[in-house]
């Protein structure tokens, strides 16, 4: 293992060094699927080896490159490494398909190396498998001339393009510091984590804030309903970090199923969570959920929920280590703007310079406001917002309500033009488990339970003109509903009725 006295300019690697000096054989990171343990001295040992095999591969400090990497374990070692001696890390999602040399310097933003456990493309591209044996001995990532890097992002793209990004090596540590320290992590303390961890929420909240914490971090390949909360108990998880689209597939116990009093949290990020929802999953499993607003630009976090204190349904905390600032007055949902050493001052790709003012200010997009104590409630993102003879309808807050509805998993709302006024909202919903998509009179009293609540709790320009019954929305790897592929009607409808 490296001496951890070794000195360096580069932040992570120093709390690598640090942490396996302090932690030594203790688990970092452990594997969901199997028996396979990342020791904190392992980890250590395992940057120097991967410092040796990127030199011996050319690749300078402050190049960049992209990671394409399934196995959770190997590309949590390969991310962390490769951050900490100067590299820029495009992760990518594994599970794609079809990555060419031009996805990758799309998604890069010049990278030719890929490093993989996957088959390499066709195209002018250097791959690199990331199971190849150490080899070479000279020291091209010597700490004295060590060069920052950091990670290579883009947005998810729900509403468009995707924008490219990128965020240093001391924002991403930063960030993790004030996410460890608002969830009070401690050593011993051990999450579980079944997000994408090609995503910001996965490596800085899980990844970078366990290892501030010098605790430790259970890693899923992805969500698995059977069986889950056996998996969490067996391995004594202490808080889960997870996604509306999984709250929801838990707020119904399987036979023999029994949350650990040992879980402090559930994590909820990466899209809204319905009121109903919130208050369903605390009253059904007993466990306290802490919402959190996050974008990529800003690192992961924005706003949380305080661990102790008031918690509110709709709400996403309050600001955590960023100024946000909404150009409303009270209660009036107005744009939702955001600065701070976390948040980028700039996109990679062109074309996105007026998301920024003079002052450093970025326009994130969302919609919201602040209560009297301080708590943010976002309404919607600003793209989203349905122009109805004049009249602005958040899809959002229809949706909180269709959610309520019982037979109802998911919904979605979106607006679609018309010829008198404009553009007027019309409903996606998905089932739960035990209404039969088969059954057109099951389908039938489902519409019907949700015009009831449309009638109850929305005024007539608000209630959607059309429900369109889905087997299953489309999603992003993070839970968010592919919106551009309902309004191009890439889904497959089951049943429908006009309201």
């Amino acid at each position: 293992m490296a001496s951890p006295s070794t000195t360096t300019d580069n932040p992570l690697l120093a709390l690598i060094r640090r942490q396996a000096n302090e932690y030594a054989t203790k688990p970092y990171l452990l594997d969901a699927r199997s028996s396979r343990v990342l020791r904190y001295d392992q980890l250590c040992d395992e940057v120097d080896e991967h410092r040796r095999q990127l030199q011996s591969w050319g690749l300078a400090p402050g190049q960049r490159f992209a990671l394409v990497v399934a196995d959770p374990l190997t590309f949590a070692s390969w991310f962390l490494a490769a951050i900490a001696v100067g590299a820029w890390v495009a992760p990518l999602d594994p599970t794609s398909g079809g990555l060419t040399a031009s996805s990758a310097r799309a998604r890069t933003l010049g990278s030719l190396f890929v490093v993989s456990d996957q088959s390499p493309p066709d195209g002018s591209i250097t791959w690199i498998s990331a199971s190849l044996p150490v080899s070479g001995s000279a020291d091209a990532f010597a700490d004295a001339g060590i060069q920052r890097g950091g990670i290579v992002l883009s947005s998810s793209g729900t509403t468009g393009t995707p924008k490219v990004m990128a965020l240093s090596v001391e924002q991403l540590v930063a960030a993790a510091e004030i996410i460890a320290r608002h969830h009070r992590f401690v050593d011993s303390d051990r999450g579980f984590n079944p997000l994408p961890l090609w995503h910001v929420n996965a490596e800085v909240v899980g990844l970078l804030a366990t290892l501030v914490a010098g605790s430790s971090l259970v890693l899923d390949e992805r969500f698995h309903r059977t069986g889950f909360w056996n998996l969490v108990n067996s391995y004594n998880a202490t808080w889960i970090n997870a996604v509306p689209a999984i709250i929801s597939r838990l707020c119904e116990l399987h036979d023999g199923e029994a949350p650990s009093p040992r879980v402090r949290f559930v994590r909820s990020a990466s899209a809204p969570l319905a009121p109903a929802l919130f208050e369903r999953f605390e009253a059904e499993i007993g466990l306290p959920i802490i919402q959190s607003y996050g974008m990529t630009e800003a690192a992961s976090q924005i706003c949380v929920t305080p661990i102790e204190g008031t918690r509110k349904p709709g709400s996403v905390g309050v600001p955590a280590g960023v100024e946000v600032r909404v150009r409303g007055e009270g209660a009036q949902a107005g744009p939702i703007e955001i600065r701070g050493p976390t948040v980028i001052r700039r996109y990679e790709s062109p074309g996105y310079e007026e998301r920024f003012d003079a002052d450093g200010w970025l326009r994130t997009g969302d919609l919201g406001y602040f209560d009297e104590d301080g708590y943010l409630f976002i309404v919607g993102r600003s793209d989203d917002v349905i122009n109805r003879g004049g009249e602005k309808i958040y899809p959002l807050e229809i949706e909180q309500i269709l959610a309520d509805v019982k037979g109802v998993g998911r919904a979605a709302v979106i607006g679609r033009a018309d010829d008198v006024f404009g553009h007027v909202p019309v409903a996606f919903v998905q089932p739960t488990e035990d209404v039969a998509l088969s059954s057109p009179e099951e389908l039938a009293a489902l519409v019907d339970r949700v015009r009831v609540a449309a009638n109850e709790r929305l005024s007539s320009t608000h209630r959607p003109v059309l429900v369109q019954v889905v087997a299953e929305f489309p999603l992003h790897a993070t839970g968010k509903v592919h919106t551009s592929s309902l309004r191009q009607d890439e889904v497959t409808v089951v049943y429908e009725e006009r309201l």
